[in-house]
């Protein structure tokens, strides 16, 4: 059993750090050059964004990585090896603060915004504090996937030197 939660931290580990990598794209580059465009354009692009990231590609990195962290917590707690600990905190840190917030904060901010016309004044209105509300969540996105990944690093190279 212990081989097979050495792999799971190990696929955790490269999940974390693809999620990380896409976030920090965002919160980096992709909102701020949003931002420069005209409103109805902005929107536009955001919205298409939304619609091409839900790819099967995007849900095995991220919806699989949240299930191996499960996975990751059952069997750490279950067999309790050096390392187990780190991995149990790095996939609660992913589920928590990447997933979480995605559900609870950036995908419902990506339904309004899909729910308004970009021309319209109520669009205009909602970009504003999307820009900032949406990018700011995403630095926690980037910031958790990035400790996840640290914290599974790190998991991993206790459970491999036991």
């Amino acid at each position: 059993m212990a081989s097979v939660l050495i792999y799971l931290v190990l696929i955790a580990s490269v999940g974390a750090g693809l999620n990380a990598g896409l976030f920090f794209i965002f919160s980096v580059c992709i909102m701020a050059a949003l931002a420069r465009l005209p409103v109805p354009d902005g929107i536009t692009a955001m919205n298409a964004i939304n619609e091409v990231i839900q790819s099967p590609l995007f849900f095995i990195v991220f919806l699989g990585t949240a299930v191996v962290a499960l996975a990751v917590i059952v069997i750490a707690f279950l067999q309790g090896t050096p390392g187990s600990g780190l991995a149990m905190a790095a996939a609660l840190v992913f589920l928590a603060g990447t997933i979480g917030v995605t559900i609870v904060v950036n995908v419902p901010m990506n339904d309004a915004l899909a729910a308004a016309a970009p021309e319209s004044a109520e669009a205009a209105a909602l970009w504003g504090g999307y820009l900032a509300t949406w990018t700011a969540w995403n630095h926690v996105r980037t910031a958790t996937s990035l400790a996840s990944l640290v914290l599974f690093v790190l998991a991993y190279g206790r459970m491999a030197g036991a």
